[in-house]
């Protein structure tokens, strides 16, 4: 519960209906009136209040106790509060909640103010927003997003614009088409960005894109924000350019407006300037690999199934010793570019690495290096700490030794990848100086705690340090020399706060004060005098330490704006910084669990030899390493196999090697060959979608939608167990259809695991489909499975073993083997299937081989013994059964 600050007490709230607030609460209700969706925390003293529903959201949200101060018609005015030091955490709570909070500052003097203190929104945080080391994860992106839709003659267009405040980095991007492709474009796009906070047109009608609950925090702006000649004047002056062309952003319209709208919004929220957003860069539609909601799922790149965030395949690449490295990491596993000469430089960066092995050493330095990238940020908005920039003078100091270990890995005047990060890693000498002469070596948390500044950078400030450091020595040095002039030997010399300094003299010695001695207490055994010297150091003293904080506050202040003209080159070198350590990182990873050089080559094709799941092999003791191998005439492979098998295990292995190779990194086989790969679709699990109203095999179907309507012959595609969510015949027509559709029209490199026997029958009509099979071995009633690919079809599923294993209970078993023996039979004795898992075909009996009542003795037979359980039966009830049997066969 929080203090009630005395500016309420002695505010005199009045009570009763009707009355006027007070001015401080008249205040408080003019700066609410500009942020009403927002929570207003209000400075008071050491605290910030919040008011009314601000007061009861905040106090449900936080778990701070509610109270009530005064009342406004009436009603008593709902308060809680929080200490002022304690602001971030209870920020951090709110705004990954999807919060918005307005931090209005006290900027009047107490002291002097007539009425109340005045009071200023300072900043205004927001999740798309965030700075701040404690709001912000530390090793993922939370950018903002704008969207800005155009409709012309049934055409939308679409424009986006985003902005990772945290890193200061700007992109754009257009697309159009009729309101449907729009839409499923919109959705996708927004699924890789993964917006923390989206801007839209108070008009705009997005449908129910922003309907899902785990979409990001939407905010609804005035329209006229985002029009689009606005927004290319707003880049321009962003930018500080006469044209865009540079930035390949030549023809674009609704993206303008877009920007503007962000930039205007980015701008409001801190308060000033972004000085930081110094580039752009514009996306097109083809420049990643296309992954959809479901494949990142699936692959869990970045996140479990379960939401986890371990183990993932970033969890296990993240050898990074930087943050910016990790951001870098997960953005180049969501972001893989189509362009093979970006992976194949990342490959050669890497096997020049790990020839030169100095992975450790740089792993080391690397791990001394700060968060330059944000750090230089708060820089750029005025609100990095003082031991952010201890922390950046230290990590500067790295740079030559990082370029040293760098250039050993690369020949003089190459141009690769490594060569330009060695350039970008060149040591900003003015910024470093002004940082090591500026910055004490252990500053302060704070700049209002003091001891911010090295001694011998301000004459003035050490000036004042001294005399509030020194001032226990000069006391000792006056009262000697007060007790030598004056032979009182008792004289003392000393300090209060309510009386500040003075000489203390007992009674009894009182006829030897000097004449220049003036009596400012009496006591009872004492009087207590000031002398013009005393007084002077006295005024001096009391008033250095006030005056040494105001001083660094103001040193402070200008220090930033001195380091404003090296961010540029600080953005340069945090760039480069991030591809070393990942670079690095990967390297690491490849040495110590024998990856190899993927080939990523122009002709369709994916050979994988002795292939890992980069994650399953990290899990199990013994990995069975596969192969996989699609060409130009084999392009689909049917996969069959017991549950538990491995299917889903090898086709997500499949899909991994190729994404690893398109990121530029090194995968867990013995070798792979890749061609062009433009998308990876996925269709495993079964999940349903109840908020949606969607059920499992609607969900099933809408992804298979998605992937028939969108792979192309440059696709892989993943399609586990299509069909199984309706009846059986629904079922296999549905796979059956669906296979024959990506063999004929789509032409994916396609995995296709399925239940369904009948479709190994692809192959015979269709020679681009092929069969292969996940083995195992049946022992008696238990099952081994042996997790390798091996060519043609399986003989069995291997259902009731599976289940076994699961733990059902041995009655469901055996009852499920009567009953599985009763289907065969009566299979046999109608219309056998005709497929390569069709059962033995039975001889026709002879004419005369009957049994009394007209069957066939065989299927009698047949009967009977599917009706036995051997295990209830007591021993003479078996002979019983025995002689049964023999009859019926004779």
């Amino acid at each position: 519960m929080s203090t009630v600050p005395t500016e309420i007490n002695a505010a005199a709230i009045k009570n009763g209906a009707g009355e006027k607030h007070t001015p401080m609460m008249q205040q408080y209700l003019r700066l609410k009136a500009d942020y009403p969706t927002m929570l207003l925390f209000y400075r008071m003293g050491d605290f910030y209040e919040l008011f009314h529903e601000d007061a009861e959201k905040a106090s449900r949200i936080l778990g701070i106790t509610l109270t009530a101060r005064g009342a406004s018609n009436g009603n008593p005015i709902k308060m809680c509060g929080i200490p002022f030091h304690s602001l971030d955490p209870y920020l951090a709570k709110l705004v990954k909640l999807g919060e918005s909070c307005a931090i209005c500052e006290q900027i009047g003097d107490p002291a002097t103010s007539k009425g109340p203190v005045e009071r200023k929104v300072m900043r205004v945080v927001t999740p798309g927003t965030l700075t701040d080391a404690d709001l912000l994860p530390e090793k993922a992106e939370r950018p903002l997003l704008a969207v800005c839709m155009i409709s012309q003659r049934k055409i939308v267009t679409t424009g986006l614009a985003w902005l990772s405040l945290a890193s200061g980095a700007l992109k754009l991007m257009e697309f159009s088409g009729d309101s449907r492709t729009v839409g499923v474009r919109l959705q996708q796009e927004l699924e890789r960005i993964a917006p923390a906070e989206i801007l839209r047109g108070d008009g705009a009608d997005l449908g129910d894109l922003f309907a899902d609950k785990e979409m990001a925090h939407t905010q609804r702006v005035p329209d006229w924000h985002f029009d689009v000649v606005g927004g290319h004047k707003a880049l321009l002056d962003q930018l500080a350019v006469a044209t865009l062309t540079g930035f390949g952003a030549d023809g674009l319209g609704a993206a303008f407006g877009a920007a503007g709208a962000l930039l205007r919004y980015a701008q409001s929220t801190q308060g000033r300037g972004l000085q930081h957003v110094r580039s752009l860069s514009t996306e097109s539609e083809n420049e990643f690999i296309g992954l959809d909601a479901a494949t990142r799922r699936n692959l869990e790149l970045t996140e479990t199934i379960r939401g986890q965030e371990s183990p993932t395949l970033f969890s296990l690449l993240d050898h990074c010793r930087t943050a910016m490295g990790s951001r870098m990491l997960r953005h180049w596993l969501h972001h893989a570019r189509r362009d093979q000469v970006v992976a194949r430089a990342r490959h050669a960066a890497i096997g020049a690495l790990a020839a030169s092995d100095t992975s450790g050493a740089l792993a080391a330095t690397l791990g001394q290096v700060p968060d330059i990238e944000r750090i230089t940020t708060r820089i750029a908005l005025l609100s990095a700490r003082p031991r952010d920039l201890a922390s950046m003078r230290d990590g500067l100091q790295q740079l030559p030794a990082l370029r040293r270990s760098v250039q050993h890995c690369f020949i003089a005047g190459e141009a690769s990848l490594l060569a330009a990060v060695h350039d970008a890693l060149a040591t900003p000498d003015a910024c470093l100086d002004l940082l090591t002469r500026a910055v004490a070596p252990e500053p302060a948390a704070m700049v209002r705690d003091g001891g911010v500044f090295a001694r011998g950078f301000d004459a003035e400030l050490d000036e004042l340090r001294g005399l509030s450091e020194n001032a226990g020595q000069f006391l000792v040095d006056l009262e000697t020399r007060e007790r030598a002039r004056t032979g009182i030997a008792n004289l003392r010399v000393e300090y209060n706060k309510v009386h500040g300094f003075y000489i203390e003299v007992t009674h009894g010695q009182t006829d030897k004060v000097p004449d220049d001695y003036r009596r400012r207490q009496t006591l009872k055994n004492a009087e207590r005098y000031i002398t013009p010297e005393l007084k002077v150091f006295e005024d001096k003293a009391l008033s250095a330490q006030d005056k040494a904080l105001v001083r660094e506050k103001l040193l402070y202040e200008q220090l930033l704006a001195d380091l404003a003209p090296h961010i540029a080159s600080l953005q340069t070198i945090a760039h480069g910084l991030a591809q070393l350590d990942t670079l690095t990182a990967l390297t690491t990873h490849a040495l110590q669990h024998n990856w190899s050089a993927p080939q990523l080559v122009a002709e369709p094709c994916l050979d994988i030899r002795e292939g890992r799941h980069p994650v399953v092999e990290n899990q199990i003791e013994r990995f069975i390493a596969n192969d996989c191998c699609f060409s130009d005439e084999r392009r689909l492979l049917l996969i069959t196999g017991p549950n538990m098998g491995g299917k889903s295990t090898f086709m997500r292995q499949v899909a991994l090697i190729t994404l690893l190779a398109y990121i530029g990194s090194y995968v867990p086989a013995a070798s792979a060959t890749i061609g062009p790969v433009d998308r990876i679709f996925t269709r495993i699990g079964a999940t349903d979608d109840l908020a949606g109203g969607r059920s499992t095999f609607m969900v099933e179907m809408t992804e298979s939608a998605a992937i028939l309507n969108g792979a192309t012959e440059h696709s892989l595609v993943l399609m586990d167990e299509v069909g199984r969510g309706t009846s059986t015949f629904d079922g296999l027509a549905l796979a059956w259809a669906i296979a024959r559709h990506l063999i004929d029209a789509s032409r994916s490199f396609t995995l296709f695991a399925t239940h369904y026997f009948e479709l190994t029958q692809l192959p015979e009509s269709h020679p681009s489909a092929a069969n292969v099979h996940l083995s195992a071995v049946e022992h008696k009633d238990s099952i081994v499975f042996l997790h390798a690919v091996q060519p043609g079809p399986a003989s069995q599923s291997y259902g009731l073993q599976v289940a076994q294993l699961a733990g059902v209970p041995q009655g469901v078993i055996k009852a499920a083997r009567k009953h599985l023996a009763r289907l065969e039979s009566q299979a046999l004795a109608t219309t056998p299937q005709l497929d390569l898992f069709a059962l033995p075909c039975v001889e026709p009996a002879a004419e005369d081989d009957t049994a009394g009542d007209g069957a066939p003795a065989g299927s009698a037979l047949l009967a009977a013994l599917a009706a036995i359980d051997p295990d209830a039966l007591t021993p003479r009830q078996a002979l019983d059964q025995l002689y049964q049997l023999k009859r019926l066969s004779a």
